[in-house]
């Protein structure tokens, strides 16, 4: 996908920034900068695409994202409803490398540190323990100023570069450009967020965005490295997952409600995606 570049003004007296975020719903899209960022969702749900992986997101959801790696929070339709009075919050913070002094990483000391950038471009989902110690660190970091800030950053970035509960989130390096394709993307990931319950067409996609269908597949596979089809029923899985543990619907109804035609079609693609059965994973997963 070809994101837009966005970019969060410094304030005269910042070398980073810190915003707390409080929206009907997110409204940032597809997007990249050439600036780290780590980021907690305290309220509201949703999907979150980061690089070339589609996941559910939810409050307490952290992740850290590297450098030019696409990404985009997109709330339930719930959210998106005239008069919803539900809220979407978020902690985000900005840095570069240069937020800290010329010489910092030349120290043997900022190794570890370095090593942690690097990786840093597949990006890092934050659980377990270290997830509950940075989610508070963030909060404090919202109300400090000055060298206190500075310094509980480079305490976060210490404690994430030394942790264990850290997983990466894309399963490819991808890195945005900025181009005047953004748009046209965005269009795409709207209409399949807003329709994968239904029968999907590449045509229709297609002559959303004015382009032939042939152009517009070829197209979207090398920006996304998935086909339209399979972009499409990852949306669908991961919907389907998400009912399966926080629903009571049946299999049958769950298979319909995300856009599967049949029932032996669905179970093919579960079973190919997640290596188990749709009944086994609910099994698994709330017991």
């Amino acid at each position: 996908m070809k994101p837009i570049l966005e970019h969060l003004p410094l304030d005269a007296k910042e070398s980073f920034v810190v915003k707390y975020f409080d929206y009907h719903y997110y409204p940032t899209p597809w997007h990249f900068h050439p600036e780290y960022e780590l980021v907690l969702v305290t309220e509201s749900t949703g999907k979150r695409f980061i690089g070339d992986c589609i996941t559910d997101f939810k409050p307490g959801d952290l992740a850290f994202i590297g450098p030019y790696l696409p990404h985009l929070y997109r709330n339930d339709a719930e959210y998106y409803e005239e008069r919803a009075e539900l809220r979407a919050k978020s902690i985000v913070v900005h840095f570069l490398e240069s937020s800290f002094s010329p010489g910092f990483f030349t120290l043997p000391e900022s190794k570890k540190l370095l090593d942690f950038f690097e990786k840093s471009q597949r990006g890092f989902n934050v659980t377990g323990k270290t997830n509950k110690i940075i989610s508070r660190k963030m909060h404090e970091l919202c109300e400090s100023e000055g060298l206190t800030r500075w310094i509980r950053l480079l305490d976060i970035l210490n404690i994430l570069s030394s942790s264990k509960d850290l997983n990466f989130i894309s399963n490819a390096v991808v890195h945005g450009k900025n181009d005047s394709e953004s748009e046209r993307l965005n269009l795409v990931i709207n209409f399949v967020m807003e329709n994968f319950k239904r029968e999907i067409m590449v045509d229709e996609a297609a002559m959303l965005v004015s382009m032939a269908p042939n152009s517009f597949s070829r197209y979207f596979t090398q920006r996304t490295r998935k086909t339209f089809t399979a972009f499409v029923n990852s949306v669908r899985l991961n919907h389907a997952c998400k009912l399966l543990i926080e629903s009571q619907l049946p299999v049958t109804e769950i298979c319909f409600e995300s856009g599967f035609n049949n029932l032996a079609n669905f179970n093919r693609h579960f079973r190919a995606s997640y290596k188990t059965t749709p009944f086994h994973y609910r099994k698994t997963m709330i017991g």
